[in-house]
């Protein structure tokens, strides 16, 4: 069932609702404010439920924190170098508020807005209308995500469409720690990711062009590691990022269903299978984290996001654009999901 709460109120006013999957001994909470994913609880190993997502107990502390923690993100997830593209032969030049570049949607992204609800049986459908020219963006774009949270999986679906050709790239920016939320550190997590290859990126962080073979480096997860195991490595993409906040190019075609990812807590003996049909996966181990959260402090690397996505930058990098495409045409339906399945290990 879904139970409708209210969480809060923003400063100027605007309720903001809290709505509650329960599945068993399994529970997850979606906000309207950000379409935050603001918990998840599970069992761990003993039976004790464990919440597995970072974020904050009120509205104020979204609003005053940010981290853009459990966000939907929009409509650009991740970054366009210098914000700028083109489309049909005109530029457009976005927002720029992270080095010089365009991140996560702009200055007032969708994980700043209240969205509409609906709630269908089991599935909590949230949508917004971002208006032609909303931090510089063409067309009026429609978008709607659902969420649905059954036998312990968590499933996000997106979905857009268009009046005008434009970009879209949306996606969570859930931060995880199977350990708990309110563990110090995130760095202790097992982690699988079946990839071959990250997109090297400039010193802001702009990838923009070619692939880097993860073989034989601190980026390789194709054997399961701690996360923590080799981020301090001696590694030139490993120090612009100050640590792991890299593109993963996965192995499906954009579209297809694959399993991309695992993660596990020994401490916790909670473990997370991660799916998309999106070409891409940010992966984020939190080293710019520093807010004070549900549990406490949250310090540097005490989370990490697996953000599914098409490439950064790909409207300006063609090779990357071959791997799955963030222009969206008019009329045409922008349609991806992701899913995370927990159990014991």
């Amino acid at each position: 069932m879904i139970h409708q709460s209210v969480f809060g109120k923003t400063k100027d006013g605007r309720e903001v609702l809290a709505f509650t999957f329960e599945n068993g001994a399994s529970r997850a909470t979606v906000l309207n404010w950000g379409g935050i994913l603001q918990s998840v609880v599970v069992p761990d190993k003993n039976g004790k439920p464990v919440d597995v997502i970072l974020g904050y107990s009120t509205v104020a502390g979204y609003e005053e924190h940010g981290g853009y923690l459990g966000a939907l993100i929009g409509r650009f997830g991740n970054r366009i170098g210098e914000g700028k593209f083109a489309l049909d032969g005109k530029e457009y030049s976005l927002y720029c508020n992270d080095r010089g570049n365009h991140l996560h949607g702009g200055k007032e992204g969708f994980d700043k807005k209240i969205w509409a609800h609906r709630i269908e049986g089991e599935k909590l459908y949230l949508s917004i209308l971002s208006p032609d020219g909303e931090e510089h963006y063409p067309g009026n774009l429609n978008v709607t995500v659902c969420y649905t949270f059954a036998d312990n999986e968590l499933k996000i679906e997106y979905d857009a469409v268009c009046d005008q050709k434009t970009l879209v790239n949306l996606t969570n920016h859930a931060y995880f720690n199977l350990n708990g939320e309110g563990d110090e550190t995130a760095l202790d997590n097992f982690l699988f990711l079946d990839s071959d290859y990250i997109t090297p990126t400039d010193d802001t962080m702009i990838p923009r062009g070619g692939f880097r073979a993860v073989a034989g480096t601190p980026f390789d997860f194709n054997t399961p590691k701690p996360i923590g195991r080799d981020i301090d490595a001696a590694d030139p993409d490993l120090a612009r990022g100050g640590g792991y906040d890299h593109c993963y190019v996965l192995k499906n075609a954009c579209g297809q269903w694959v399993r991309y990812g695992v993660v596990a807590s020994e401490k916790t003996g909670i473990a997370m299978k991660c799916y998309t049909d999106m070409p891409a996966v940010q992966f984020y181990a939190g080293n710019g984290l520093n807010q004070e959260g549900k549990s406490g402090h949250y310090g540097r690397r005490s989370g990490f996001c697996l953000e599914t996505q098409a490439i950064p930058n790909n409207v300006n990098v063609p090779e990357y654009a071959a791997r799955g495409s963030s222009v969206l045409e008019k009329g045409q339906q922008y349609h991806f999901s992701a899913a995370y399945k927990f159990s014991n290990i």
